[in-house]
């Protein structure tokens, strides 16, 4: 949309986001599911999963070319079903849900939130993490979370709006009140609060090792746990078939334990280096299901923008 007035770019997009929520939602699922996979073949055929590829390179490095064409492939048809399956949300009863949604590992969660109590849970870009959110709010607990702000501001209205629908409760990363200290507040009721954590949106994030690599991570999670004394729990997403249809498994991997020792910003460390070795084992046994299409790894970012020294802006 380049050299149209700002406003007008930005009414065209909210338009084309508004016309492709309610299209979809109207047609059936499978015709849908057909869309968005061509949608996905033309995006590779454009160059459009370039980043995506060099990500996956990064972490299956055993790839040989053709084999990395056809994950990146997977990959965006995995990233596309996802837009696809959350714009039909709206739509989805509870049964829909219950239907669609496999747990594995969730019963020391639940055993908290019985008791009343808060988890802290970390989270990569993988599966369907908005169908996992309306799942959990029917299934598990009150769900409060943070969104990245978008542009046009009416855009992230929109998905704001939409998020909140489903029982969510959302803090704008940027632009509103602070995000930790509402986040402590939150974790001092029943609830569950999932994380992305898997880039580093605010560059003060940690270094840690993902399948092998340096990457940049928000340490948002780990330090929300430890200032709270809050479970932490890693949280992996991925898409399975159901029939003709598709489903997603949610893994709640083991509580992360905190380190007995050390600085705050150590042990904020310590456990984003275990939710990234919980996530990197995801991310290897099913590629495609991770949608990261930014740069994360350390050796592909600016120098200029990533700050010296692991652990350093924990809190």
């Amino acid at each position: 949309m380049s050299g149209l007035p700002s406003s007008v770019a930005d009414a065209l997009t909210l338009a084309g986001h508004r016309a492709g929520w309610a299209a979809v939602r109207r047609m059936p699922e499978r015709a849908a599911y057909r869309l968005f996979d061509a949608a996905a073949a033309v995006t590779v055929a454009r160059g459009g999963a370039r980043r995506m590829r060099a990500n996956y390179a990064r972490v299956r490095p055993e790839l040989d070319d053709a084999r990395l064409d056809a994950l990146v492939r997977e990959g965006m048809r995995s990233y596309l079903r996802y837009y696809c399956e959350a714009f039909r949300l709206p739509v989805l009863t509870p049964a829909d849900l219950a239907a669609r949604v496999r747990t594995e590992g969730d019963a020391p969660v639940r055993a908290v939130l019985e008791e009343g109590g808060s988890v802290v849970c970390f989270l990569g870009h993988t599966g369907n993490w908005d169908l996992a959110g309306a799942w959990c709010g029917l299934h598990l607990g009150p769900v409060t979370t943070v969104a990245e702000r978008l542009e046009p501001e009416e855009v992230f209205a929109e998905f704001l709006r939409f998020r909140e629908g489903l029982g969510m409760t959302i803090l704008p990363l940027t632009g509103g009140p602070a995000v930790f200290p509402a986040l402590r507040e939150a974790a001092r009721r029943r609830g569950v609060i999932p994380l992305l954590a898997d880039r580093d949106l605010t560059h003060h994030g940690v270094t840690v090792d993902l399948c092998g690599r340096p990457a940049r991570m928000a340490p948002g999670p780990a330090a929300l746990a430890l200032a709270e004394r809050r479970p932490l729990f890693p949280v992996t997403i991925r898409h399975e078939r159901r029939g003709r249809g598709w489903g997603i498994v949610v893994t709640f991997h083991p509580q992360v334990p905190v380190p007995e020792t050390g600085a705050t910003r150590e042990k904020v460390l310590a456990m984003t280096q275990a939710c990234a070795d919980a996530l990197g084992a995801a991310v290897t046994a099913h590629t495609a299901d991770w949608h990261m299409l930014q740069r994360v790894f350390a050796e592909d970012l600016d120098p200029a923008r990533t700050p010296a020294g692991a652990g350093e802006g924990a809190a």
